[in-house]
């Protein structure tokens, strides 16, 4: 068995491969049949921990909910993982270091599914692109904006570069840039000739500095045409995008954010089987 802790784990074609597994879930009815996934996941968790758990009842298992700190008592996680894998098939984990998941991973032989850290959401990034590749045919061949600073969002987004090897571009403050990304630090510039607009929300002390940043309707209107933009959630209207934008057509929609269902099923299926 597998563990999802990072895109860069796998390759393309395996990624792809759980494109199809999500493509066709329906012929996996049944398969957590009186099978038990833990998952450890904060109160304020919404979207994913809904998808994950709809999606683990809709396979026919069972899942049990912990709050994340569960896992920072002083007992060893060695131990704690190896009385887990008693009664656990799968370990979903949503937690802020991911050292802790790879330390979870090398000592159990259950699956570690990484559902959100502080390095990274490779879960999200996998739907999103799931997402574009079925209203897109050349999703991998589009060129990408990211607008926001350093964080787990931009680094996901380069880890899911790295992974399907399309080309991503920042735009921040230079002191928000993230290592290793192209980067460009005036919007008006860096939206030229994209198709997918990428953001990510702003925090509080750094609203001020972000201001210029905004995405607006006028500004995808300098984007190459049929442009989308895809901000990840949550988002604030008025903060990194602005109300107009958010009712334009350029906004992906919230039924784009559907696909985490399947491909958190597919993920679950792919580390289960592999």
């Amino acid at each position: 068995m597998k563990s999802f802790i990072r895109l860069t784990d796998f390759r393309r074609e395996e990624l792809f491969e759980i494109f199809k597994i999500a493509d066709s879930i329906e012929e996996y009815s049944g398969f957590l049949s009186g099978k038990t996934v833990v998952m450890f996941f904060p109160a304020s968790s919404i979207r994913t921990r809904v998808s994950f758990e709809k999606g683990i009842y809709l396979l026919g298992g069972q899942s049990i909910l912990f709050d994340p700190s569960a896992l920072e008592k002083k007992e060893d996680i060695r131990d704690v993982c190896k009385y887990l894998e008693n009664w656990a098939d799968a370990i979903v984990v949503r937690h802020k270091d991911i050292h802790l998941l790879m330390s979870m991973a090398k000592v159990t032989n259950a699956p570690i599914i990484n559902a959100l850290t502080d390095e990274n959401h490779p879960c999200e990034m996998l739907s999103d692109l799931y997402s574009l590749s079925k209203i897109r045919s050349n999703f991998l061949e589009d060129e990408y904006l990211f607008v926001g600073a350093d964080g787990n969002i931009a680094r996901a987004w380069k880890e899911a570069s790295d992974a399907f090897g399309f080309h991503m571009l920042q735009c921040c403050p230079e002191k928000y840039r993230t290592k290793g990304v192209s980067y460009e630090s005036d919007i008006e510039n860096a939206i030229k000739g994209k198709d997918i607009v990428c953001t990510d929300s702003i925090p509080e002390k750094m609203l001020k500095e972000f201001k210029e940043y905004q995405i607006t309707k006028e500004m995808m209107e300098r984007a190459n045409k049929n442009a989308l933009l895809n901000p990840c959630p949550p988002f604030y209207r008025g903060e990194e995008v602005s109300k107009d934008v958010m009712d334009s057509d350029y906004f992906v929609g919230y039924g784009f954010k559907k696909s985490l269902l399947n491909i958190q099923q597919a993920v679950i299926i792919f580390c289960m089987t592999h």
